[in-house]
């Protein structure tokens, strides 16, 4: 905890320096990264500013929707922006829907760069050669399928001696999918080396670790690969 750490002098804008933000929920210092970015709007509301662009003093809360949800139940926004703003109660559910998006965007980039790849076959193949960065299921993904490319991720960590295994995710159901990504929907895929590929593999952590879900990408004693 870093929470007897001294104040530090903020810059120009008002705001710490760029590599020591505080969390105003726990008001423990991490890089930018850990954190999402909050500003007060023209009309007073507090909105998230995900890319770090928003004109104006802003304030940071780590990348955890419960910690979000506690900033606005302990009115704390409007302390740390010092002034009147309006938190509303559904503020984590907005960051959650826009950090969504943003991985929705970036696979969709992905694929149009060959970055992206579905299909059971071509994911299997994709893990058990090492191109795969990590692999994506459909929540609601028969067992059977899982099941098989979990076995050729564990093959390929055990047969590398990598200390590293291939992260996997698994966030929508074939329906949601269907309604974000369209045509695009797919049951099992893989992001592939590349900026647009380590691009999905990032927001697909960042998702992940916002709605505070456990590493799912565990294939036997091996860390999640570093996207």
């Amino acid at each position: 905890m870093t929470a007897d750490l001294p104040e530090q002098e903020p810059d120009d804008d008002g705001e710490l320096p760029v590599n020591d933000r505080t969390c105003i929920v726990t008001r423990e210092a991490e890089a930018p990264e850990g954190l999402i970015r909050f500003v007060a709007g023209p009309d007073g509301r507090v909105v998230p500013d995900l890319k770090r662009q928003l004109p104006g003093r802003g304030c940071w809360v780590k990348m955890d929707r419960a910690l979000v949800d506690r900033a606005v139940q302990r009115k704390l926004f409007a302390r740390a922006l010092r002034r009147e703003v309006t938190a509303d109660a559904e503020l984590g559910e907005l960051v959650d829907r826009l950090l969504v998006v943003d991985l929705v965007g970036m696979m969709n980039m992905a694929r149009k760069a060959g970055q992206f790849i579905t299909g059971a076959m071509k994911v299997d193949a994709a893990v058990r050669s090492g191109a795969a960065q990590a692999v994506f299921h459909a929540a609601d993904a028969a067992s059977d399928g899982v099941r098989k490319i979990d076995q050729a991720r564990k093959a390929w960590t055990l047969g590398t001696n990598a200390e590293e295994n291939i992260p996997s995710f698994s966030f929508f159901t074939s329906v949601e999918m269907d309604e974000l990504l369209g045509q695009n929907a797919f049951i099992h895929a893989a992001a592939l080396a590349g900026q647009a590929g380590e691009g999905v593999v990032k927001r697909a952590t960042m998702l992940e670790k916002y709605r505070g879900v456990g590493q799912s990408g565990a294939a036997g004693d091996a860390r999640p690969r570093n996207p």
